[in-house]
């Protein structure tokens, strides 16, 4: 039953984002100090630096977002669950597993570019997410 919850919480955030899939921009991308790791994010989730996640100003929460690395021309999909950056001309902050996809871990700063994917892009969102266990309440946050 939570999983069939979770799921259902799961679209309804992914429906939100229909109105700016489409939308790019181009910025500065970094990632996540270790010393995020297992605290909370905007999303009441805790930072998981192996998961594809990243933090963005705007975008609704849940949203996915394709960010290329210019330099590399590498991209992946991530899932957004917190807030920031909040340093100017930085866009995202990406998951170390979603950094070192790019080629970005050890360089600290990159340009980027992100696309927010729509509601059709759901199977990369399976990729990207990680679910409650059955036993596990909805309120606690996944580790």
């Amino acid at each position: 039953m939570n999983l069939l919850v979770s799921l259902l919480l799961l679209m309804g955030g992914v429906k939100s984002a229909e109105k700016s899939a489409g939308v790019s921009q181009k910025g500065k991308a970094t990632y996540y100090a270790s010393k995020f790791a297992g605290r909370m994010t905007s999303f009441g989730e805790r930072v998981n630096l192996k998961a594809f996640t990243a933090a963005h100003r705007t975008l609704p929460l849940n949203t996915l977002i394709e960010v290329t690395n210019l330099k590399t021309m590498k991209s992946v999909v991530v899932r957004v669950n917190d807030r920031g950056p909040f340093t100017k001309g930085h866009i995202v902050d990406l998951s170390h597993a979603a950094a070192s996809a790019i080629g970005l871990m050890g360089k600290g700063v990159t340009n980027v570019t992100l696309r927010v994917l729509d509601k059709s892009r759901v199977g990369d969102l399976m990729s990207v997410l990680t679910v409650p266990d059955m036993n596990q309440s909805l309120m606690q946050p996944v580790l």
